[in-house]
Order: C-alpha cells, then structure tokens, then sequence
C-alpha cells in the first residue's frame, strides 16, 4: 500500500494519535506525516503510505494557508487559548485599528520562536525548556506572510478571525501574539484550521470516520493518491524506455547528450506512460541528472 491520505485533523489529537489511528484502520504500520499540526488545530494533513514515506524529507517548500480565531486582552504562556493566562488586558481597539496593525505583518517579517516549540537550543527541545519553568534567548528567524486578511470581527467579545497564507516555519499563534503587542493589549489563539498544505485543500480532505468506512467497505485505497502529486509544481523531465531503465539502475545521464533540458534545481522524472520514476537534480559540476529518490512503488 503506496500512496498520499489527505485527512482532516480533529481538534484534539496530535498528528502522531492520527499516524496511530489510521494504522488501525488502514491495518498498515509503514505511516508518516507532512507538517506537524497541534493539537488544537483542525485541518489539513497529509499521510504517506508505504515507500511515500521517503519523500516526508524532499517535500518541495510549500507555502500554507489557514483560518486563525484570535482573542484580544489575553496572553498565555503558549500564545494559544491551551496555555495559561499571563494577563488580561482593556481593549480599546476597533476592527479597523486591527486591520492597520495586520498590514504591519505583510511581507517578510522576523519571529522570534515562541517557548513551547519544537525549534531546539543548545541540543534541547524549546517545549522542554518551558515544562521545566525556564526560558532562554531565541533567535528571530525570517518568514513571509503573503496573504493577510481580516474575515470575521466581533468586537463586542474582541474576536477576530483572519485568513494567512505564509512560508514554512511559521508559527500562527506567534503572529496572533505579535499582533496582539503592536495593537497594545496582547492576543492569544483561540482556533486554527490549516487548509492548505503541500499542494492540498481541505475540500480534499477525509474525516477519520470517512476513512474508516472506506476501509470497512473495502474500499481504502482508492482514498490513496499517487505519491508524484505531492511534487506535481517542480519541473518534471520524461525519459524513454532505455534511459528510464538506465536512470533506475543509477546510471547519471548526460544533459547535453540525452537531449535533456539543463534546468536549475529539482526534477520530477517520469517514464514512459507518465509513469513517476523519483526525484533529481542537475549536477553542474558534470550536467548530470543525478538521483535523489526513486519511488519504484509508483511503476
């Protein structure tokens, strides 16, 4: 069983208790993620299957989207609503001031990683550091927000909801929190919905429950998508018959003299019928086409 799961997450669960859970369902013990969700969050996530578990490492960098729910007034030490109250503030702004204050964060930004993550410091885990009480300096890292819009404003109950698609690396809960210091009065998450990753929606995406009455009626792995979908953005270069062949016996070709195309970074390669062979890039040194992964489940 080879392939890509797209789920959508329940609240509650971490990605690893949905790895746990469908390897019940699916009856198969070769299972991994791509992005790791929290467990208050809802949304996409993608599982692989069998030899798809080899491209969790050469994922291309995709950006994410998700649907943030954020309180104003409130901070916690996790900078989401599980996390315990660090203060409680007067609110005294208006939707408006906070769609001001949301066009601050477009663009590329420096964040500072929030203490309960898994970035690590000196060889530790920052979530372990914060369990133990302790804290230490953090390094602002670079990401960009390239869509940030307000969709949903109660300002009775300082309630906003917001739409942000960003790189890979950023933490939601720490730009809630960081919006929350510009506008004065502190924020914290209250909800968060990812739904896009890798490529996907979460229109595409099963319920647990819809998973296991697929595999009930037998039926699970027509859920199952070809593992070549999740780099269906990169370049891709087709080979024939004999270079296929050579390519999988891990022959390096020669750009110029197979009459292929010299193109910067990675490539989908792919055989004859469209069939996906693996993953590789262009060895300047030699214009090679050298492998990074073959998946020969994809034949």
């Amino acid at each position: 069983m080879t392939g890509i799961l797209l789920i959508n997450k329940p609240a509650g669960f971490t990605s690893f208790d949905v790895v746990a859970k469908l390897r019940g369902i699916s009856k198969t013990r070769r299972i991994g993620h791509a992005g790791t969700l929290d467990p208050m969050a809802t949304g996409v996530l993608p599982l692989l299957f069998g030899a798809a578990t080899k491209a969790c490492d050469r994922l291309p960098n995709t950006d994410k989207r998700y649907r943030a729910e954020l309180r104003l007034g409130i901070t916690t030490d996790t900078q989401d609503i599980t996390g315990t109250v660090l203060s409680r503030n007067e609110v005294h702004a208006s939707a408006r001031d906070v769609e001001r204050a949301l066009a601050r964060f477009r663009g590329e930004i420096m964040q500072v990683p929030p203490m309960y993550s898994a970035v690590q410091v000196g060889g530790r885990r920052l979530y372990d550091i914060a369990r133990e009480g302790g804290t230490v300096e953090r390094a602002a890292r670079p990401v960009t927000i390239h869509r940030l819009e307000l969709l949903e404003a109660d300002g009775r109950e300082h309630v906003y909801t917001i739409d942000v698609s960003c790189s890979k690396g950023t933490y939601i809960r720490t730009l809630c929190h960081d919006l929350g210091q510009e506008l004065g009065c502190g924020a914290t998450l209250t909800g968060l919905c990812r739904t896009e990753a890798a490529g996907f929606g979460l229109e595409q995406c099963l319920t647990l429950e819809q998973a296991q009455r697929m595999a009930d009626a037998g039926e699970f792995e027509r859920a199952l998508l070809p593992v070549s979908t999740l780099f269906a953005g990169m370049q891709r270069v087709t080979l024939d018959e004999r270079r296929a062949r050579l390519f999988c016996n891990g022959v390096r070709l020669d750009l110029a003299r197979n009459r292929l195309p010299a193109l910067e970074g990675g490539y989908a390669v792919y055989g004859p019928g469209n069939r996906f062979l693996g993953l590789a890039h262009n060895d300047y040194g030699k214009n090679e086409l050298h492998i990074d992964q073959l998946f020969p489940a994809e034949g």
